[in-house]
């Protein structure tokens, strides 16, 4: 390593020998200031490809991410390998610790925050006064495409902010991207020559098996039994919070011994915090989940995923099971289907979005504002209860508004051209959903498929696919009689929440 300098410094500060796929490849670019697409594989790093660099890059890295157990977690990792000069600007901290940030933000290597965070005035200024940003990291960026035309908007401003921020290179890092995704990643950032860096993103070592039953009870008796012979870590997805409880509930009673919780984002966030320190730490066995959780989750020997209900998307269904497995150990991903599963996303694709109708409700209401010389009202759940919509819709229907030259801040324009306004917005709704209804249909058709699920699952995101490593699916040769598992999830401790609490937030300690 005398003579490779990136190796050094990967040994030095992070305990690695070498580079994994990918890394250094990226790596190399962005020190040659040169803006990156980089799709690799769940699980195979991908945040070495800025923490790396922010050693050795002059000035500050900014790295946008999605959730804010995922920052903690990331933050709280970094601290751990002699890592001090990194924070995580969130709701988590109070107004004092925030300021206390902002009063020594020039200190800092690496920032994490949300998209949202960077819409806050009092943070921009302080970073344009302060910092000078040498990279600007957009981690999972599949949600600039996946999240940003619906219910986080701020993704779709990300251009605007990088322009505030002098324009500084951009690294854009995802697992689960197809070709049609990347490109709507460059066009919303604004960064069309981005260096392309993708590689293959199936996992060889999990294998892949789909059961159809008839019904929730059904599955919930199928996932005991696999559980009972193969007490191995294990995330169950659900497509309700009702469900989580419940399966958690009901498994607990089937499974002796193994340690059962739920998550899901009706919880407090303290409480959502500790249960996934809980599951790191093997702690817990078992998590019953909805989709708000994994994102934040690098534990490497998770063994099974099973999906009780299918996500609305191939890509989803991708990010979650690649959880398992981060080891290289065989692992596998189980998916139920039962008649009539495909309603449920299909209803939430539906509703997600506003009506053609509620659009022209929402119109209506603005002229009623414009004529009457009024502002919009400061709190957007005033707006929502006029017009019955949710939060998601409002904030869906204020950007398509901006965007179309309707509103500009608490201001409606009165000479606003409304019809095409709306029609530009219907139509926009119309395409969106249609985009999601054919990824569901994809979805289906692998759960049906009679072919090689390895094989069908991968083809609409590369042209081939890795050769297994143990198990390819159940269609090929996996069955759970033929698994064989040897480990016995470690029993640990569970401390009283206040001295979990304490471990999770580092004895209290921000910075």
């Amino acid at each position: 390593m005398q003579d490779r300098p990136l190796e050094k410094t990967l040994y030095k500060h992070f305990g690695y020998e070498q580079f994994r796929e990918g890394q250094k490849e990226i790596i190399e670019e962005l020190l040659n200031g040169n803006d990156v697409l980089g799709i690799l594989p769940t699980g195979t790093g991908k945040s070495m490809c800025y923490q790396l660099p922010s050693l050795l890059l002059e000035g500050t890295v900014i790295v946008v991410s999605p959730l804010i157990s995922l920052m903690v977690d990331q933050v709280k990792q970094l601290k751990q390998q002699g890592m001090k000069r990194v924070v995580a600007i969130n709701s988590f901290l109070t107004p004092m610790q925030k300021q206390q940030v902002y009063d020594h933000i020039n200190h800092y290597k690496l920032i994490y925050c949300s998209p949202e965070m960077l819409q806050n005035a009092q943070f921009m200024q302080t970073l344009k006064e302060k910092v000078s940003v040498s990279l600007f990291v957009v981690d999972e960026a599949h949600c600039i495409s996946q999240w940003g035309h619906e219910f986080r908007t701020d993704y779709l401003k990300l251009d605007d902010t990088l322009k505030q921020l002098n324009n500084p290179t951009v690294l854009a890092l995802s697992a689960t991207a197809p070709v049609h995704v990347q490109n709507d990643i460059m066009r919303q950032i604004n960064r069309p020559d981005m260096q392309k860096h993708i590689f293959p993103m199936d996992r060889e070592n999990i294998a892949f098996t789909v059961e159809h039953v008839t019904g929730m009870e059904e599955k919930i008796e199928r996932i005991a039994s696999v559980l009972k012979t193969h007490p191995v870590p294990t995330m169950i997805y659900f497509s309700s919070r009702q469900w989580t409880e419940k399966a958690a509930y009901e498994l607990t009673q089937a499974t002796s011994g193994l340690r059962v919780a739920y998550y899901h984002g009706g919880m407090e966030q303290t409480d959502r915090l500790l249960i996934q320190q809980q599951f790191m730490n093997d702690q817990l066995d078992v998590i019953c989940c909805t989709s708000a959780f994994g994102m934040g989750v690098n534990k490497s020997n998770i063994r099974l995923v099973i999906h009780a209900h299918i996500p609305s998307q191939v890509e989803s269904f991708l990010q979650e099971v690649g959880r398992a497995g981060r080891d290289g150990e065989q692992s596998v991903s189980l998916t139920f289907y039962s008649p009539g599963d495909g309603e449920i996303p299909k209803r939430f694709i539906e509703s997600e979005l506003p009506s053609a109708e509620l659009v022209s409700d929402a119109i209506q209401y603005l002229q009623n504002i414009a004529q009457n010389g009024r502002l919009l009202p400061l709190q957007p759940e005033e707006i929502e209860e006029s017009l019955q919509i949710s939060e998601v819709q409002w904030r869906f229907l204020a950007y398509q508004f901006e965007k179309n030259g309707v509103i500009k801040g608490r201001k409606v324009v009165h000479q606003a051209n409304w019809g095409e306004a709306y029609h530009s917005i219907v139509a926009f709704i119309k395409e969106r959903t249609n985009i999601k209804q054919n990824k569901l249909t994809e979805l289906l058709n692998w759960v049906h498929s009679k072919d090689c699920l390895r094989a069908s699952l991968y083809q609409s995101f590369q042209s081939s696919y890795k050769t297994p490593v143990g198990f390819c699916c159940d269609r090929c040769d996996f069955s759970f009689n033929l698994w064989e598992t040897s480990e016995t999830p470690d029993r640990m401790e569970l401390l009283g929440w206040e001295k979990e609490l304490q471990k999770v937030f580092l004895q209290g300690e921000y910075q």
